[in-house]
């Protein structure tokens, strides 16, 4: 049990835009952690009209709302969550004037990426946790290209970003003290799959856009896209009899791009099939291999020290994780369970280490995600490192 239980209002997204198990779980660690550690939590999602589709559906009857509706009833959190129009007091789950009650009474608001902006709901709470899950991104948005990313009113300032504000990274600290947190996952949801089980995809894994949104150019530097890491490592396949199956969304005017992926031996999976609900998601890593990350290339670039959420939960399924390396190194322990890359030639070399002894790395990236990623840990001192306990 906590020290005291706290009333927590969270904000980020689920179904904003719907079918993506993988994003549905990042937002869900955090509220079945902090659930989990005992505290009240609230869960509210703005969402912007002009998302809602088919176009002219209202609310309930959309695709977000319907989604949102079918992991707020799976999750158990069907009665203390909310999909709130934006501008208005239309929702899906809790009503607009619960929202405002539990607000009342909230002692801590985490808003990730600054998305609420409800003043009824926003400056309440004494204590107002900006939440970056998307390190370098929302810094150089608002220092390079003057976007509004919502820093206003919010008391602390956390980031999955290791090194944002230290020595050696470059990326903007735009005024703010950032408070340093990894991605939670919470283990009882994400139990360890024997490392003998049999794999419905026996290979390197992994889920992602290929484009998510444009790129920054900033003091001569180049933030890019998963787009251009996938690039560098196209002959990966060709350098090792291993094989890499990610789960790509990528549009079909790529054509460039498909037809290289293709030459060279990469099996592209269907997302929308393999990840499009927390559950698929969650068996879709169970029955990989291990996984091939791919980090956007401005994660790469800055070394802010970006780990995926993704990757956290490879890790405490057992399954080894081969990461592009985005400095992540100076925080996390590598050689076994976790290789890091910055190379093609390292990645397929790290590939071959974790097939050649398999079962070692499966236990090891267990031990990993137990030591560093368990929510109960990374979300106590997340709570401890605002004064919130």
């Amino acid at each position: 049990m906590p020290d005291r239980k706290l009333a927590i209002l969270f904000s980020g997204m689920i179904a904003g835009d719907p079918g993506q198990g993988g994003a549905t779980w990042a937002v869900l660690q955090y509220l079945l952690g902090l659930r989990r550690l005992g505290h009240d939590v609230c869960f509210v999602e703005p969402l912007k009209r002009e998302r809602l589709r088919p176009d002219g559906a209202d609310l309930t009857a959309s695709t977000s709302g319907k989604y949102f509706h079918k992991v707020a009833a799976e999750c158990g959190l069907d009665r203390s969550s909310a999909l709130l129009l934006t501008g208005t007091a239309q929702t899906v789950g809790l009503s607009y004037d619960e929202l405002r009650q539990f607000a009342k009474r909230a002692d801590v608001l985490f808003n990730v990426s600054g998305m609420l902006r409800d003043p009824e709901l926003v400056h309440v709470p004494q204590t107002r946790v900006y939440l970056d899950l998307d390190p370098a991104f929302v810094q150089l948005w608002h220092a390079a290209e003057g976007i509004d990313m919502g820093f206003e009113g919010h008391t602390h300032f956390a980031t999955v970003g290791q090194a944002i504000g230290r020595t050696g990274c470059a990326v903007p600290t735009c005024g703010h003290s950032w408070i340093h947190t990894l991605p939670p996952v919470v283990l009882e949801h994400w139990p360890a799959i024997d490392a003998s089980s049999p794999r419905e995809f026996d290979g390197f894994t992994t889920v992602g856009n290929f484009r998510g949104y444009g790129s920054i150019v900033h003091d001569g530097a180049h933030y890019g896209q998963k787009a251009h890491s996938l690039r560098a490592l196209m002959t990966l396949p060709t350098l090792t009899e291993q094989r890499f199956m990610p789960a790509l969304s990528i549009d079909p005017a790529e054509v460039k791009d498909l037809a290289a992926l293709a030459a060279n031996g990469w099996r592209l999976l269907d997302p929308a099939r393999v990840a499009a609900s927390p559950t698929e998601y969650r068996s879709f890593v169970e029955g990989s291999m291990a996984e091939i990350g791919i980090a956007k290339s401005g994660y790469v670039v800055s070394r802010c020290g970006w780990f995926s959420d993704r990757s956290a939960c490879y890790l405490a399924s057992g399954r080894p994780v081969l990461a592009q390396e985005t400095g992540f190194s100076d925080y996390l322990p590598c050689g076994e369970g976790l290789l890091g890359y910055e190379t093609v030639e390292q990645a397929a070399a790290g590939a071959d280490a974790i097939a050649a002894d398999y079962p070692r790395h499966a236990r090891a990236a267990r031990a990993i995600a137990e030591r560093y990623f368990d929510s109960d840990r990374v979300l106590d001192h997340l709570l401890r490192e605002i004064g919130a306990m």
